[in-house]
């Protein structure tokens, strides 16, 4: 692709996977949302076949929802920005791996998202930790920022959620994998699931209070 990656990409009105995919999010019907699941993963299984054009559709239609997940979780709009461009470019390269029988092509992107904007937080703190020990602190890194791979620690890695999750329903775990694991926002995992997003977020909520009354219980 070479600079193809760097320019802002255009839309391209006459290819309908692409009309599909850009549509304005809907009201959360089945129907609609299966429509612009099947939309994506034709456009990503294009692109792993090496069509530019329907990349330029793809880049359009996920490239927001891509920067707004780095930037729930690096904390820095320039940061996330940097993150979004190195997993677009990632896509081109990495889109014939796509198996839409898998999943679906906007949780496949998200979940490189999710993964390159952690590395990326825990690749500060390593830097910043290495310049406190050298007498040197920069004052451009946010405090919150150090806290933050702590924190995903605490959501992510925690032995006791994992092993709460087992009691859930699968259902239940899928929906908080995607939400805390991964770091979808409630319409991201419902359209994930192609599910509306009424029932993404019952999931959700029924799945912590579960957890909730399964911990109280371990008191």
């Amino acid at each position: 692709m070479g600079e193809r990656h760097l320019r802002a990409v255009r839309g391209d009105g006459d290819d309908p996977d692409a009309r599909a995919a850009a549509a304005a999010p809907g009201d959360g019907s089945p129907a609609r949302g299966r429509r612009e699941r099947d939309a994506l993963d034709s456009l990503l299984t294009r692109v792993g076949l090496g069509d530019e054009d329907a990349y330029d559709a793809l880049y359009s239609a996920v490239a927001g929802s891509v920067l707004g997940l780095a930037v729930r979780i690096v904390r820095d709009r320039e940061m996330a920005e940097d993150v979004a461009q190195e997993v677009l470019v990632d896509v081109w390269h990495r889109a014939a791996r796509f198996r839409p029988e898998a999943g679906s092509a906007r949780s496949w992107i998200l979940t490189i998202a999710h993964r390159r904007a952690v590395d990326r937080v825990r690749s500060e703190q390593a830097h910043a930790t290495r310049l406190r020990t050298h007498g040197a602190v920069p004052e451009s890194l946010p405090e919150e920022q150090e806290s933050v791979v702590d924190s995903m620690q605490r959501e992510w890695e925690s032995a006791r959620v994992r092993a709460g999750l087992a009691h859930l329903t699968d259902r239940q775990r899928e929906a908080l994998d995607l939400a805390y694991y991964r770091g979808f926002t409630h319409r991201e995992v419902a359209e994930a699931l192609d599910i509306p997003l009424g029932t993404a977020k019952a999931r959700i909520r029924d799945g912590l209070l579960r957890l909730r009354d399964l911990w109280e219980v371990d008191r």
